[in-house]
């Protein structure tokens, strides 16, 4: 089997890639370990309808995944709806969609309400992220953002989403997402995009799309080793014995599984890339009778909770789409060291739901028809201080071998729009033409693409 690119890895980033690669007229071969394609954006099925495993939306200004469905002719399953979003603090719901809201949440007090509508302005819209990248997110909001303000929403985000790392997270992270927070609002509105049945039809008429224009498409199938001869790839050798010959590799999984492949044959380069840190994520995601709130994105900014955000995705997308049933996730990030990442799925179950009495005292567990529990060990990276110099050139080291992941999102937060740009960088490095690939404000793909 030979190929002008192997890509490894089937998710968003590889196969937008190979969509990339096979519009410059490139032979391309997609290794996937999983059953099934797409990574992170898989489904399931649910009251009459799909639905991802964890969380997605899209915003208005996501020019590369509004490129990606019109490429695919799915424009008019593209839809934006008004989104709404709270914080629960102090055993209490407040609204938190615009300055009226900010200004009656009284966790915070009134001078340093200033201070969060001033310092979250330059933060999303008057910065440079490079400024500071040695500079705790925690540290500079404290000083800048005012303290009640920080220990009343800042540390309790930082904290369940970053856990024991929550005081290394640079400011420049908080930036990338402040950036994108604030362009996909419109005087205070802000309206979110999804998929009319789900990213199931995304990835189906993508998959149909690229087997059209002739990349080969494998599952089912892990790379063991990568065959190094001279500092250049030979092959690569799958689970099943069978080698893997081509003119450029790209590696779109977590650098720490691509390390285990480069132990002998590359162990520099794989000392480098086992630096960077993975959480996992979980989400429990609950078929009600009746919904739990109106609220869209609930953010739980109170210490003691099991879960850092309620999602309840049908008050966001019509439950008329889910024969009128209520759908709502409970998620959060884990370390791989922490209790949670070995639980199964009853026993995280019995723990993230009978907290949910505490936020809305008249829910009962009799409202709840199934639950379904997903789980990943590579859900995002720990980007800690000075986080870039971990991130991995594109064009390693090693001849003919690349590297295009989670890692190149930063200083943004991870997003099927940011992975669509990571590729088009990634393929731009590798010599072919992705301008038509069109670019918005986030910062994704600005790092290891020199």
């Amino acid at each position: 089997m030979n190929a002008d690119l192997v890509i490894v890895g089937g998710g968003i980033t590889g196969l937008a890639a190979a969509y990339i690669a096979a519009k410059n007229g490139k032979k391309v071969t997609v290794i996937e370990a999983d059953k099934n394609f797409g990574g992170l954006l898989n489904t399931f099925e649910i009251a009459g309808n799909r639905l991802e495993f964890f969380y997605h939306h899209f915003f208005t200004h996501d020019a590369e995944i509004n490129w990606l469905v019109k490429e695919l002719g799915l424009e008019d399953q593209l839809l934006f709806y008004n989104s709404s979003m709270g914080v629960y603090q102090n055993g209490k719901i407040f609204p938190f969609n615009s300055p009226f809201d900010l200004l009656k949440f009284s966790p915070i007090n009134f001078l340093d309400k200033l201070r969060f509508g001033f310092s979250s302005i330059y933060m999303g819209k008057f910065t440079s992220w490079k400024q500071y990248e040695n500079i705790s997110a925690y540290k500079w909001l404290s000083k800048w953002a005012g303290k009640s303000t920080t220990e009343a929403l800042w540390k309790p985000m930082l904290d369940i989403k970053f856990g024991p790392y929550a005081s290394e997270i640079p400011l420049s992270w908080m930036i990338g997402r402040m950036k994108q927070r604030l362009n996909s609002r419109d005087k205070g509105d802000e309206k979110l995009g999804y998929i009319r049945g789900s990213l199931q039809v995304l990835l189906d008429t993508l998959l149909k799309a690229l087997l059209k224009l002739g990349v080969k498409l494998i599952n089912n199938t892990s790379i063991n080793e990568i065959e190094i001869v001279n500092n250049q790839v030979e092959f690569l050798k799958t689970d099943k014995g069978d080698t893997i010959s081509g003119k450029s590799f790209l590696f779109t999984i977590p650098t720490n599984i691509t390390a285990k492949m480069l132990t002998s044959s590359a162990p520099q380069l794989a000392s480098f890339l086992q630096q960077t840190k993975y959480f996992g994520a979980v989400c429990v995601i609950l078929e009600m009778k009746e919904k739990l709130s109106d609220i869209y994105w609930l953010n739980v900014a109170e210490s003691g909770f099991p879960f850092g955000g309620i999602i309840e995705h049908t008050n966001f997308i019509p439950p008329e789409n889910y024969n009128g049933k209520h759908i709502a996730y409970l998620s959060r990030y884990f370390a791989d060291d922490e209790p949670l990442a070995k639980m199964g799925n009853k026993e995280i179950e019995a723990m993230m739901i009978p907290p949910l009495k505490k936020i809305y005292p008249n829910f009962t567990e009799s409202q709840i028809e199934k639950v379904y529990t997903f789980k990943t060990h590579s859900a995002a990276t720990v980007c800690d201080l000075n986080f870039s110099k971990k991130v991995p050139q594109c064009k390693t080291e090693i001849d003919k071998l690349y590297i295009a992941n989670m890692n190149h999102i930063y200083p943004d937060e991870r997003s099927t729009n940011n992975a669509i740009r990571v590729a088009a960088e990634a393929c731009k490095s590798m010599g072919m033409n992705a301008d038509f690939v069109p670019k918005n404000a986030s910062l994704a793909g600005k790092i290891g693409f020199n």
